[in-house]
């Protein structure tokens, strides 16, 4: 039996959370999921960061809204992959809300990012990454397990 091993790519997602609402944006000119509505602020985390300061780090850059780590709630982890062998598709993701921070949400990042929006987590757009769509699909039920997997 040969054994296969894979790099993964870990990366953080942080949802702000107003009441029942979460805020989205809609990714353009990333050739990544572009014209998808996404979590307000996610990104990969950089060599020698923590899943908490990368999302405190990816809010600054995205939204112009200071977050501490203590202000992040835990949501889940998820593992996932599109299915195939590509070394890019083999993900770690953490998954944070965020109910209090500082500054108004904006578009920092025009380029990447076409539009902000609430939504409430009972009437998400359809267009969305079907990752982000199950991590918040088991928060609006309430029952968001610790660790999920995707793609598998």
């Amino acid at each position: 039996m040969s054994e296969q091993r894979f790099a993964v790519i870990p990366a953080v997602y942080v949802y702000l959370r107003r009441g029942d609402d979460v805020l989205l944006q809609l990714r353009q000119g990333t050739g990544y999921m572009d014209g998808m509505w996404a979590a307000g602020t996610a990104g990969h985390i950089e060599l020698g960061e923590t899943a908490a300061s990368a999302g405190c780090r990816e809010a600054a850059e995205e939204l112009g809204i200071r977050l501490e780590s203590a202000q992040l709630a835990p949501l889940t982890v998820m593992q996932r992959t599109d299915g195939t062998a590509s070394a890019i598709e083999q993900r770690a993701d953490w998954f944070f809300t965020a109910t209090s921070w500082i500054d108004t949400p904006r578009i920092i990042e025009p380029s990447k990012c076409a539009q902000l929006e609430w939504f409430s987590l009972n009437a998400l757009p359809d267009r969305m990454p079907p990752y982000e769509r199950a991590a918040l699909d088991a928060l609006a039920r309430g029952d968001v397990p610790p660790f999920m997997s995707y793609g598998f």
